[in-house]
């Protein structure tokens, strides 16, 4: 069923700019800015999305169980375990055991592993840094702030706080 383009919204139903909501917006950038970085590892580093966020989680803890990985980097527990299976395959992450927990392991980068994470950092920190480039002073610090009140907020929202 097509929606009538030209009949305006009954009284008093609110209507929403999609363009202007929050949410919306706050989503859009991220797929923007995260695709953006992602052109710079795909081709030269052959690394998608999630395993380029479980390198590089494993590369800043040293060693990371694939349920920390998956709390930390906000990824489900699928997607890190297809991610951490397709760079253990490669050879750049290994599992050691957890001696405290025999059913699951410690992620570690390997040799190789650690020469693409030091090779992909200055790269990402690059790409970060290109992306404030127009900021004025005091902006980025602004922006960090504010990211931090509305991570906040939706976590006492969503835990019905």
């Amino acid at each position: 069923m097509k929606p009538k383009s030209s009949a305006a919204p009954p009284p008093g139903d609110a209507t929403l700019t999609l363009a202007g909501f929050l949410p919306y917006r706050l989503n859009v950038a991220a797929a923007a800015v995260s695709e953006g970085l992602a052109r710079l590892y795909a081709t030269r580093f052959r690394l998608g999305i999630p395993e380029w966020r479980v390198l590089a989680t494993v590369g800043e803890f040293r060693s990371m169980t694939a349920t920390a990985i998956g709390l930390h980097a906000h990824m489900g527990k699928v997607k890190v375990s297809r991610a951490a299976a397709a760079l253990e395959a490669r050879g750049l992450v290994r599992r050691e055991p957890n001696p405290q927990d025999l059913r699951e392991a410690f992620l570690v980068l390997t040799p190789d592993g650690e020469a693409v994470y030091r090779e992909i950092v200055p790269l990402a920190l690059d790409y970060a840094r290109s992306l404030t480039a127009d900021f004025r002073p005091g902006e980025e610090a602004t922006l960090n702030r504010l990211i931090d009140v509305l991570l906040r907020r939706a976590r006492e929202m969503g835990s019905g706080d």
